[in-house]
């Protein structure tokens, strides 16, 4: 039985579109004789449209779009995710304005929708709905009531949708005790560095456990900090692999259930975090229909990576920097912005701000120094960054790290300005890493240097932050595994050390909330999928 996997960027409320996309790989599927296709969750309206679902006519829309399909389908089964309404049927708050607004009148359910011969056959829903990292689903959609079989091809499949797929005793235990010979999972799975290994090693659990084979279908693409990652894959009951889709790439990919095992490449976590992040930059511009970005480029790591990554995903045509010195910049920053930019073959510029820090400086009722005067100049920087924004209609890059947003070691309106911060889930030794996979485009001597702002005379990074090397292990037990002061202690970071590090990462929380998008590459970022008070007391 031939099948084909439909590994879609799908572009959140472009419906239109992606029914298009949809409807080219369906006829491309019938020409390759498939007797399914099959589409990631939620395919028609993009994941996820959030509170877009409630909008007046949104629903009605991915319905029209799924009415367009049915005629595409022929003899061939397609599944593709959507969404669907029904009448609320559970009791619900009408009294409140709010609640009305949100959709309490409306059931919504997250579907795989079954499509053959210009007809709808069956409609999947959803059950288990995730709410915990960047998942909101509880609060949108209304959980399906059971599982069912489906004869394609002359096999029975057993259908069901993402989480659905993760939960022990679930669905797919179910259907594989109805009988069931494969599953069919469609699912919108955001990556993070160890995400593809993990659900290998889940998939091929279930596989062996319950006797059946699997087809995974995922979608791939970026969604404001969310890197869908695709990498599409089938097991056999034996949990051997028969095939595996690219990462990061979109395409139609035909496999034989019945075909032997194929060999699968070995995961390459670095090479995988440069291409999420690239895919989410080349996405969140494209997507939001601009075709430039610009960036402040300092002479230092973090911006020249940030230059690199948006020259992967743009072009080096659609990428503009620009070095803005004070009196304070050295002459080998100005050389090393200078060498990235022409390594990377971009258009480069000097804009010294002197002038505007002095003009801010003697404008303050009483004389700037310290911290005061260090802060005018990235602010003066910002400024200039955006309005060059406006100027050119390109999107301002932040070259914030993680390990620097985790203690407010940032210039709010000054150096964390932008639309993205591609590296904001980027340790400073992730940094370095990535920096060292570019090669000759980032010089030697920028890998090398000592890190510092050069906000006043010689200055570095350790005069006021731990060394990188004893702050990123820290950072990563406080912020990735969210452990608590005793946890720390026991595990022998010193207690000085600790306190300091709680102090500012708790205090900056209102710092975190006006940054600019940071894609996600791994478990615990700072974004959508963490909510913390920014006024609260607790800090331990």
């Amino acid at each position: 039985m031939r099948v084909g996997i439909g590994q879609i960027n799908a572009h959140v409320g472009a419906i239109d579109e992606n029914v298009e996309a949809i409807a080219t790989m369906i006829r491309q599927a019938r020409s390759e004789d498939c007797a399914l296709v099959a589409f990631p969750e939620l395919a028609v309206p993009g994941y996820t449209p959030l509170d877009l679902l409630w909008r007046h006519g949104f629903v009605n829309a991915c319905q029209a779009g799924l009415e367009r399909l049915r005629g595409e389908a022929g003899p061939m089964t397609v599944v593709v995710g959507s969404v669907g309404a029904e009448p609320a049927q559970s009791p619900m708050n009408r009294a409140d304005p709010s609640a009305v607004r949100d959709g309490a009148a409306t059931d919504l359910c997250n579907v795989a929708v079954l499509l053959r011969q210009g007809r709808e056959i069956g409609r999947v829903k959803k059950i288990h709905l995730p709410s915990y990292d960047i998942y909101h689903e509880k609060r949108h959609f209304t959980p399906g009531p059971g599982s069912e079989l489906h004869t394609i091809g002359g096999h029975r499949f057993g259908i069901n949708v993402c989480e659905d797929l993760w939960v022990d005793d679930g669905p797919l235990d179910l259907q594989a005790s109805l009988g069931a010979e494969w599953i069919l999972n469609v699912s919108a799975s955001p990556f993070y560095v160890g995400k593809p290994a993990i659900r290998r090693k889940l998939v091929r659990r279930r596989a062996v456990e319950n006797g059946v084979g699997i087809v995974y279908v995922n979608l791939v693409g970026a969604q404001d900090d969310v890197v869908f990652d695709g990498g599409s894959f089938v097991v056999n009951a034996s949990g051997e692999t028969l095939f595996e889709a690219p990462r990061f790439e979109a395409g139609l990919y035909v496999v034989d259930l019945e075909g032997p095992a194929a060999a699968v490449a070995p995961d390459d976590p670095l090479a995988q975090m440069r291409a999420a992040i690239t895919l989410g930059i080349r996405d969140y511009v494209r997507k939001n229909g601009r075709a430039d970005a610009l960036l402040g480029l300092s002479g230092g790591v973090d911006s020249a990576v940030v230059a690199a990554l948006a020259v992967e995903a743009l072009g080096p045509d659609h990428v503009f920097s620009v070095y803005l010195p004070s009196e304070f910049s050295s002459d080998e920053s100005r050389e090393d912005a200078a060498a990235v930019a022409h390594r990377l073959g971009i258009d480069h510029t000097e804009i010294p701000i002197d002038r505007i820090h002095g003009a801010l400086r003697d404008a303050l009722p009483a004389r700037a120094a310290g911290l005061v005067d260090e802060n005018l100049q990235p602010r003066a920087r910002g400024t200039l960054l955006m309005a060059l924004s406006n100027l050119h209609g390109a999107l301002v890059l932040c070259p914030a790290n993680k390990s620097e947003i985790a203690v407010g070691y940032n210039t709010l309106y000054g150096d964390t300005v932008g639309a993205l911060a591609p590296i904001a889930d980027l340790y400073k030794d992730d940094v370095y890493r990535l920096a060292a996979s570019f090669g000759d485009a980032i010089p030697e001597r920028v890998l090398r240097k000592a890190p510092t702002a050069e906000l006043r005379r010689n200055q570095r990074d350790d005069d006021d932050l731990p060394p990188y090397a004893t702050l990123d292990p820290l950072l990563r037990a406080i912020v990735d595994r969210n452990e608590s002061r005793p946890e720390l202690l026991a595990a022998g970071f010193a207690p000085a050390l600790v306190d300091e590090i709680l102090s500012r990462y708790y205090r900056n929380e209102y710092k975190r909330n006006q940054l600019p998008l940071g894609i996600k590459v791994t478990p615990k970022a700072f974004g959508s999928g963490r909510r913390i008070p920014i006024t609260h007391a607790y800090r331990d």
